[in-house]
């Protein structure tokens, strides 16, 4: 069984000198190290590269170890989907230093159950502590007189270009390519100076339209596909509500060291699915990422010819 050693810190003008000391004997054993540099923990762990090609890398039976828990996660929901992703692997999880060294943290055990539930609290106040002196230090920055946040990206003048052109008949997508800026640059420019009294009509009508024709869309019967465990320890970081859904409500099925997991879901979702994991398919991913992905796909192209 290998020690496998995961390093992150948030920005460039940071660095890993204090999780290298707390790793220092298992790094001069010669454990294998993953780092994830100028990360911030705001970024879900599985969506890290660092972290990904660890995972790509651990047998059944490995264990991962990190300094301090803020390394791999800063909420309780973090640390609960963390844990089902190493616990679908066989994986375990140590903390280096501290009162938390003597467990498994990815046990599933009651007891480590309410130690990790615990440990997250703690994570969570502490982020909600360092948001609050935050806020507080921007209100009295703003109270002195200074001026916060990024430049605009359009001056007075161009803006004032931006209504006229606007009030003119001049389209959102259009003007946003003359200024180089994105459309939503734009709309908030017009809102700000009421030039979209109502909004942009044509965009509303259009998402009614696009509304309508769901509605009319005969129900599609599910699909019991298997999605590789690559492909699932990817999507634990969605945001996309019934993705996830689908995701937590399959089987695992075990397959050697790997697994997947068996969703059953309208095959709409298992395209939403497989166009989240696109980021896999990419020549940045792992040869096993690649594979997972095409297998994914062409599973999904056997159920559509079938339809």
């Amino acid at each position: 069984m290998t020690n496998r050693l995961y390093l992150r810190h948030s920005t460039d003008k940071q660095t890993n000198a204090r999780q290298l000391h707390a790793l220092d004997s298992l790094l001069k054993s010669g454990a294998p190290r993953y780092e994830d540099p100028a990360t911030s923990s705001r970024v879900y762990a599985i969506n890290r590269s660092g972290f990904r090609r660890l995972l790509d890398e651990a047998a059944v039976g490995d264990t991962l170890r990190i300094a301090d828990a803020a390394r791999l996660f800063r909420s309780t929901k973090d640390v609960i989907q963390i844990r089902e992703v190493l616990q679908r692997r066989g994986l375990h999880l140590h903390i280096a230093t501290g009162a938390w060294s003597g467990f498994d943290l990815a046990a599933d055990d009651p007891q480590t159950k309410l130690f990790v539930t615990m440990l997250a609290g703690v994570l969570e106040f502490q982020r909600d502590m360092i948001s609050e002196n935050t806020k507080e230090g921007v209100a009295a920055a703003e109270a002195a007189g200074k001026t916060l946040g990024r430049p605009a990206a359009l001056d007075a003048d161009q803006a004032a270009d931006v209504v006229d052109a606007y009030a003119k008949g001049a389209a959102v997508k259009a003007l946003a390519r003359q200024h180089d800026v994105a459309p939503k640059t734009i709309r908030r420019v017009l809102d700000a100076a009421g030039a979209r009294a109502g909004g942009d009509v044509l965009e509303e009508l259009e998402g009614m339209a696009a509304d309508v024709e769901d509605q009319e869309q005969a129900p599609e019967p599910p699909h019991a596909i298997d999605l590789p465990g690559l492909l699932a320890d990817h999507l634990e970081g969605t945001r996309d509500t019934a993705v996830h859904e689908a995701l937590r409500s399959g089987r695992t099925v075990r397959r050697g060291q790997g697994y997947s997991v068996r969703v059953t879901a309208p095959l709409a979702l298992h395209q939403a699915a497989l166009k989240q994991s696109a980021a896999l398919a990419g020549g940045d991913s792992t040869p096993a990422g690649r594979k997972a992905y095409r297998a994914y796909a062409d599973r999904i192209d056997a159920a559509m010819r079938k339809r």
